[in-house]
């Protein structure tokens, strides 16, 4: 085996386990965020309620964002299993390295990042 190839499979099983590290991260998180919470069930005047609604609200964006890192964690779990990882999904060439040190789970280019989020 040459050494860039050497290299190559060398830092994919270490972006693998990144991968995998956070994947398990989130799911604890996202067991955390379910189990919590806001109310003891008692009754509340106006203001407990108001904050109660308030922090039920910040935890359902939360939980939102967390979930939806989760599946982008997994899609890039995936895509290395199968070959794709580092292959924009758009116009099929290398992601730069760089970005996916930054984003292991970016799935596009930086330009067709950029073109994507403009398009949005």
């Amino acid at each position: 085996m040459n050494e860039a190839k050497k290299n190559s499979n060398l830092e994919l099983e270490k972006i693998k386990k990144e991968l995998h590290t956070r994947k398990l991260e989130l799911e604890q998180e996202m067991a955390d965020i379910a189990q919590e919470k806001f109310s003891n069930d008692q009754v509340q005047d106006i203001g407990d309620q108001a904050l109660t609604s308030t922090m039920e609200s910040v935890r359902s964006s939360f939980q939102d964002s967390r979930l939806s890192e989760y599946k982008r964690v997994v899609k890039a779990l995936a895509m290395t299993e199968d070959g794709t990882y580092g292959i924009c999904v758009d116009c099929g060439l290398p992601v730069s390295e760089k970005r996916l040190k930054s984003y292991p789970d970016a799935t596009r280019c930086l330009s067709c990042q950029e073109a994507y989020e403009e398009g949005k």
